[in-house]
């Protein structure tokens, strides 16, 4: 059996030598034997309310609250020391309500203490510390349990924070290496067939591409690496000369209109894996001859277009463009894709 709820310290029962005032004063003057055993059974069921107030949550502990009141109404005529009842009462207020209902609790507490004073005249020596250390007392909880209750808030802000700080890193690892891996994979299968084709006919030229694999596999490495600790690419003018060794890999021709400044490196990043994604997909899917590629800037935007003449068709938002897609408008900008004639992907980013 505990008297406190196990994450509640040991300060509770230090407070308890508020009682012991209450207690000892009918004991230090000659009053009736009855009246002792009236004060002690009193003090008995105040320290039965103070502990329960500890367990009840919500507002039953009007219930607690109002016991106080009814202890403290019926003893301060003739103790004094009864106003630390009203303490009490006061005190519970600010643990369970928000501020603006505890003050009104607070404040009908003192108007009871006040007219009861006032009814039956108690002297001041009564009624000054019937009002004056509730008031006291029970602000001084309200203001520590509302800064408290912020504080957890705060705490749970910043557990969510970081959780979901957590969960877009993952996502993001796992956007990243979708677009390496799979270019990179796609550009190895060309050459592995390149190579196997070559080498009835022209090993040398089959060993070189067979280099290139080797070499590709080893730059995927690094750039998983690099993935994984948050860097995304070498620029977008190293990807564009790379796709343009992919693209001639399978046999299609790139032709390219470059007109853009220098973009910020946040924009510069989201297009050159968007190319990346681009030409991917035209390796994988297109069965084009022709590949062009666009980039201008015009009105604080910078928009990258990105045409094939293959077979077009409705491309399915899988992995990649649904990331990519995350990618653009997280900056703002705008992915628009067109299977009529061809694949046309055209990305606009402000700048």
């Amino acid at each position: 059996m505990r008297l406190l709820p196990k994450d509640q310290d040991w300060t509770p029962y230090a407070y308890l030598i508020y009682l012991a005032y209450y207690v000892l004063v009918p004991f230090l003057y000659p009053v009736p034997l009855w009246y002792r055993a009236l004060t002690v059974a009193v003090t008995l069921a105040a320290t039965a309310l103070y502990f329960a107030g500890y367990w009840i949550r919500g507002p039953r502990i009007l219930w607690v609250v109002g016991g106080f009141m009814a202890l403290a109404g019926g003893m301060l005529p003739s103790n004094p020391a009864a106003a630390v009842l009203f303490v009490y009462a006061a005190s519970f207020l600010g643990k369970v309500f928000e501020p603006a209902a505890a003050w009104r609790y607070l404040i009908a507490i003192l108007a009871i203490a006040g007219v009861e004073s006032a009814v039956l005249q108690l002297p001041p020596y009564s009624w000054i510390p019937s009002v004056v250390f509730p008031a006291m007392i029970g602000g001084i909880v309200i203001q520590q349990y509302q800064r408290k209750r912020l504080t957890d808030r705060l705490l749970v802000a910043q557990d969510e924070t970081e959780r979901m700080a957590r969960i877009a890193e993952r996502e993001r690892i796992s956007r990243d290496l979708h677009d390496v891996l799979g270019h990179t994979l796609s550009v190895i299968v060309l050459k592995s067939e390149l190579a196997a084709k070559l080498a009835p006919v022209d090993p040398a030229r089959a060993a070189e591409e067979i280099r290139d694999v080797e070499r590709i596999s080893r730059e995927a490495l690094a750039e998983v690496r690099a993935a994984v600790q948050g860097y995304r690419s070498a620029g977008l003018a190293a990807e564009v000369s790379n796709a343009r060794r992919v693209l001639e890999t399978a046999g299609v021709e790139l032709q390219s209109s470059l007109d853009a400044p220098a973009l910020p490196p946040a924009q510069e990043g989201v297009l050159a894996m968007a190319l990346r994604e681009a030409v991917t997909n035209v390796v994988r899917h297109a069965r084009a001859g022709v590949c062009r590629l666009d980039l201008r800037h015009s009105n604080g935007w910078c928009e990258m277009e990105v045409v094939d003449d293959g077979r077009g068709g409705g491309l399915p938002e899988g992995n990649g463009l649904s990331g990519m897609r995350r990618r653009i408008e997280a900056l703002g900008g705008t992915l628009e894709l067109d299977g009529a004639t061809g694949t046309r992907l055209r990305i606009r980013v402000p700048v």
